[in-house]
């Protein structure tokens, strides 16, 4: 049997021993809470409007593409899918126009002088190519894989996302740019 005192003595601790975990986790989730949400571009948001520098310099944007359909693809020179993809992109450009579509390929993460090398073993495939080699506009579309394709209808919004590359792939982009061009956006603009 312990005395009064001793038992005083514990449920002090004690206390004071949940008031200190008790802090702890309301200080961790304080914390984990003020970090900021990971990005998620959706259908019917109004995507980031820059694209970055093609590699004469030139700044791309969306907004400067208004009126088009513009589609966004995250590419790396380590991804095969991605280095598949850009031909059929390119063909999907051709066929369409690009006064109607145009296909904007965003290199992502990788380096400069790998950069520069792609865009010349990419030569023939006539697309707009910038470089995003800090990760900072594929942040900013919330890229977490690659290949990832974002569809921005003629008014400026998200249409159609698409991460990864399939067989079935190439039909369900082609399904929602050929729905944008018989059915245009509506008039809205995005600002």
């Amino acid at each position: 049997m312990i005395g009064f005192n001793r038992w005083l003595a514990l449920k002090r601790t004690s206390s004071t021993v949940k008031s200190a975990l008790l802090l702890s986790a309301l200080l961790a989730f304080g914390s984990l809470s003020a970090a900021p949400a990971k990005v998620r571009i959706s259908q019917g948001d109004i995507p980031p409007d820059s694209l970055g520098n093609t590699s004469n310099g030139t700044t791309v944007r969306i907004s400067e593409r208004r009126g088009r359909i513009v589609v966004v693809t995250f590419w790396a020179s380590w991804c095969g899918y991605c280095r598949k993809e850009l031909p059929v992109l390119a063909g999907l450009q051709e066929a369409a126009g690009k006064a109607r579509v145009e296909v904007v390929a965003v290199n992502y993460l990788d380096d400069r002088d790998v950069y520069r090398d792609l865009l010349r073993k990419f030569k023939g495939v006539q697309l707009t190519m910038t470089h995003d080699g800090s990760g900072a506009i594929g942040k900013s579309f919330g890229v977490d894989s690659i290949p990832r394709l974002f569809v921005i209808d003629q008014a400026g919004k998200v249409a159609y996302v698409h991460a990864g590359y399939g067989d079935d792939s190439l039909d369900r982009i082609l399904d929602a740019v050929n729905t944008l061009l018989v059915h245009p956006a509506s008039g809205q603009t995005a600002s």
